[in-house]
């Protein structure tokens, strides 16, 4: 399961209505690569697809695939406004190791597929 801070659901209700576009969810996923193996991605969509898991909560709606939710099981997402680099975030606590910028993490087994800061 993953959860949002009260501050995360005041933004993407926010940007939700600002878009006039309530069928929007917001899918947040993983992928190989980064300087510690996953990286971190998020975005906006209209479509649900198969096997999403759909996480429900205060009137908005995340979708999270099948192989990104066996990394962000017990994440929760926040939102920090600061004047250089706010934005979404996600707390991991499968995450053994993560880089300095918060986009790459590693559950212990990602090392492979780490690559170099850019």
């Amino acid at each position: 399961m993953i959860t949002l801070t009260e501050t995360a659901v005041k933004e993407l209700k926010r940007v939700v209505a600002e878009q006039g576009r309530e069928d929007m969810a917001l899918r947040v996923f993983v992928s190989p690569g980064g300087c510690s193996g996953m990286n971190y991605g998020m975005a906006f969509e209209d479509v649900h697809q198969a096997g999403d898991q759909v996480i429900e909560q205060d009137g908005v709606t995340v979708w999270v695939d099948e192989m990104s939710i066996m990394h962000l099981a017990g994440s929760e997402i926040d939102y920090v406004d600061q004047l250089m680099g706010g934005g979404f975030s996600i707390h991991n606590p499968n995450a053994v190791k993560s880089c300095a910028c918060g986009h790459s993490f590693d559950t212990g087994h990602d090392s492979e597929t780490a690559r170099a800061c850019s």
